[in-house]
């Protein structure tokens, strides 16, 4: 008797149809990208460094290890953050329903993760030629001497990466009755800085922050600079500085006011810190503002 076999489909949950460009750069702590908005998806990896990341109007920064992705259409612009950064970039085109996850999403990357990101590089450079912190780059080029297959292991490996990203997400939404250490982790961190962004004004002190958590001043170090590549103190400055700039924008008080809003010990303290995290003085940020609205 003849068997009968059945010959089941696979099911695409994610396809990337086009990829569009692959960038890898090194900046010194000068780098500026102004901006810009097209119709296809962005992911941007830090790799080393700190980066100020603006995605239509939420500003974020992203450290060594951090991950963010861009939707079509969104405006979105990079700079460094007293740093030099190094940071990949890939733009591609996704038409799936399920990737619609990844929209405005941003993550300290799962370690497990860090070797799709190795391959998606290496093979996308052994295929394509890839210009050095080319900003202007239109258009992939391939290698006369590309790898066979190379552009397929790219989009497969994209395609496991993303699958794999939603799979995190849509099991983070999931009630679990008996949280894993991982995510007790991530929640503390979230947590902390959550605490340390919406309390930017009043005076920092890694004890009190301890406190208010629950957990040793050790314990909680350690653990903030594992997942977000920062010192809590580093952060914590980061998060009034930015707060600072908020102020500077809404014009309603002058620096004096806003140092003493934001807890520092004096006004000239105050300068010397926001010239450290952001490179430039509260009177050059100011002006600043003043030329873009010329």
């Amino acid at each position: 008797m003849k068997a009968s076999y059945v010959k089941t489909q696979f099911k695409n949950v994610i396809n990337v149809s086009r990829i569009v460009t692959v960038h890898d750069y090194e900046f010194d702590s000068s780098f500026i990208f102004e901006g810009e908005r097209h119709d296809f998806w962005e992911m941007v990896y830090i790799d080393k460094g700190k980066v100020e990341v603006r995605a239509d109007e939420e500003r974020l920064t992203l450290s060594q290890g951090e991950i963010v992705f861009h939707k079509p259409n969104e405006f979105h612009s990079i700079r460094a953050l007293d740093s030099a950064p190094n940071f990949f970039v890939i733009s591609f085109v996704c038409q799936s329903p399920l990737i619609d996850h990844l929209e405005k999403y941003h993550t300290l990357l799962d370690k497990k993760l860090h070797g799709f990101i190795s391959s998606i590089i290496k093979e996308s450079e052994a295929s394509y030629v890839i210009p050095k912190n080319d900003t202007r780059l239109k258009k992939l080029v391939k290698k006369p001497s590309a790898p066979i297959g190379g552009e397929q292991l790219i989009k497969t490996y994209l395609e496991q990466f993303l699958i794999l990203l939603v799979r995190n997400i849509v099991k983070e939404d999931e009630p679990s009755l008996f949280p894993s250490k991982e995510s007790m982790e991530t929640h503390l961190v979230s947590e902390a800085k959550r605490i340390l962004s919406e309390h930017a004004e009043r005076p920092f002190c890694v004890n009190d922050l301890c406190v208010e958590l629950g957990y040793s001043r050790s314990y909680l170090s350690r653990l903030f600079r594992e997942q977000t590549g920062d010192t809590i103190a580093s952060f914590a400055i980061g998060q009034k500085i930015k707060r600072a700039k908020q102020l500077i924008r809404d014009g309603r008080y002058n620096f004096t006011q806003i140092s003493d809003r934001l807890s520092f010990e004096n006004p000239q303290y105050f300068s010397r810190v926001f010239k450290r995290v952001s490179g430039m003085s509260p009177s050059e940020f100011r002006a600043s503002l003043r030329s873009r609205d010329e």
